[in-house]
This record gives C-alpha cells, sequence and structure tokens, in this order.
C-alpha cells in the first residue's frame, strides 16, 4: 500500500496596517479636539476668580497655586490667559464664518454667473491679495472704529480671497460634469442648479476652510489688538496680555509673556493641525492612505 504524504498548506499571513494614513488623521483629530476642549473647560471650572486684583501675591513666578505666575497686581496669569482664548475663539469663530461665507458665496458666485462678474470678482480677489495683509486689518479696523466689531469686520474681509479661489476652480470643475450639464438642458436656472448641485459638493470645502481660516483669525485678532486697536485694553484678551508685558519683560518677569504666547500658539497649532488632517480626511486621494 502506497504510503500518501499530506503536506500542509502554508498559513496564509493577514497583516494589517495599524497606523495607516486614515487612523492617524483621526487620531490627530481627536487630539486637537481635545487640547481644545480641555482649554474651554478650565476656563469655565476657574471663572473669572482670578481676575481680581490681589497686590499682596504680585509678581510670583510660575508655582502650583499659579501655573503661569501672576502679574503686577497680583492677578493670575494663568485664569487671565484661558479667558484670553476664549475670548479669541469666540471673535475668531464668528469672523472665520462670516469670511467663509463670504468666500463661498463670491467664489460661487464668479464660477456660476461667469463673464463679467467673474471677471470683476477675480479683480477683487486679485487686489485683496496684494494688499499688505496687516495694513489692510489695521485700515478695516480703524473704519469699524476698533474694538470687538472693528476686529471681526477686518478679519472677515481679508480673509475670504483664498477660499473664493478653491471654491471658484471646484464649482469650474463641477460644471463640466455629465449631470449639471443635463440639469442645464432640462431648463433649470443657475441659481436652482448651484443649490440642489453645486452647493453639496462644496461643503466639505466650506467645512475645511472654515477650520483652517481659524488660526489666522486668531492671530490676527491678538496681532491688531496688541497693537492697541482691537480688543478693549479691559478684557483679559491675549494681546492685551502680550501688549502689557512687553514693559515688564525687562525686569525679569518673562512668564508674563513667554507662558500666554505658548498657550496661544498651542491653541493656533491644534486648530490648524484639525483643519489640515480634516482635509486629509475628506480628499479622496489621500483618505484611504
Amino acid at each position: 500500500m502506497a504510503s500518501v504524504s499530506l503536506k500542509r498548506a502554508p498559513k496564509r499571513v493577514v497583516t494589517f496596517d495599524v497606523f495607516n494614513r486614515r487612523v492617524r488623521t483621526l487620531g490627530m483629530i481627536a487630539f486637537s479636539v481635545a487640547v481644545l476642549a480641555v482649554m474651554m473647560l478650565l476656563a469655565q471650572v476657574l471663572g473669572v476668580d482670578g481676575l481680581q486684583t490681589r497686590l499682596d501675591v504680585r509678581n510670583q513666578p510660575p508655582s502650583w497655586a499659579n501655573p503661569f505666575g501672576t502679574d503686577w497686581l497680583g492677578r493670575d496669569m494663568f485664569t487671565r490667559t484661558l479667558q484670553g482664548l476664549t475670548i479669541s475663539l469666540r471673535v475668531g469663530l464668528i469672523a472665520s464664518a462670516l469670511s467663509a461665507v463670504l468666500g463661498l458665496l463670491v467664489g460661487l458666485a464668479a464660477a456660476t454667473l461667469g463673464g463679467w462678474v467673474d471677471a470683476a470678482i477675480t479683480w477683487l480677489i486679485d487686489l485683496f491679495m496684494s494688499l499688505p495683509h496687516m495694513v489692510a486689518l489695521i485700515l478695516i479696523a480703524f473704519v469699524f472704529g476698533g474694538g470687538v466689531n472693528g476686529v471681526i469686520a477686518s478679519v472677515a474681509l481679508t480673509h475670504w480671497t483664498g477660499l473664493a479661489r478653491v471654491i471658484r476652480a471646484e464649482v469650474l470643475q463641477l460644471k463640466t460634469a455629465d449631470y449639471v450639464q443635463l440639469s442645464a438642458r432640462f431648463g433649470h436656472s443657475k441659481m436652482w442648479i448651484a443649490r440642489h448641485h453645486l452647493l453639496p459638493h462644496l461643503f466639505p470645502q466650506f467645512v475645511v476652510g472654515l477650520l483652517l481660516l481659524f488660526p489666522h483669525a486668531i492671530l490676527h485678532e491678538a496681532g491688531i489688538t496688541f497693537i492697541g486697536i482691537g480688543l478693549s485694553p479691559h478684557q483679559p484678551a491675549v494681546g492685551v496680555i502680550l501688549s502689557e508685558s512687553m514693559r515688564h519683560l525687562s525686569t525679569g518677569y518673562w512668564w508674563l509673556a513667554v507662558l500666554p504666547g505658548l498657550a496661544l500658539l498651542v491653541m493656533v497649532k491644534s486648530f490648524d493641525a484639525l483643519g489640515e488632517n480634516l482635509r486629509a480626511l475628506l480628499d479622496p486621494r489621500t483618505a484611504q492612505e
């Protein structure tokens, strides 16, 4: 009887790329949201008690009781910084939302209407992008009287150009799609096509553009407040904190500017990382990497 030898088939090994682009992107989004949520939660928990004047503990270096130290009036710099970041977040949210909506409408109108409207809007975009950015911010904030309204108006009216160009290019590409051209042949108006066919496809670009406008809005709010045109000196805004601390750096009170500046940088980079990773997640070319 012939012996039959049975060879076991090699085991198929299945490997999973646990740290692919999608997982890393989702992880960065979660981390950025967590950092921003912790900042806002701490601002609500601490309240405004640390903003009271206490001359007996003024100019104290960072410690466990006061992680960011105290200023020349004894106010807790950690509380002031968190309240300032809350103000920056609120102002940045309103300004970037207005700027993003303006960019969406302008870019959609340029690509949809075409002709002289497209030429005029393109010329206006080039004009705004050729102006020195900080000069335009200062002039617009001055025209609107400074304060919160001036900051919001200046940021909203100077940050829409980039998103408008992206929206315009996206709409010009979508207009060549078969279903859009077929809808036009059925007699639908340009506004109907824009509302039913174009806007749903533009929503991801709008969300990403809104998030990427946040860091610029926050930094420019702090910048024009720093030079005295933005928010009121009586508000614990980060620009006000940095402006006041410049007079005390020569005396060795480094924590008055360094620690609030680092907190602002962390907040800005968190929004920037959130926007960049969300764009990578929504982009079909990189979403499945």
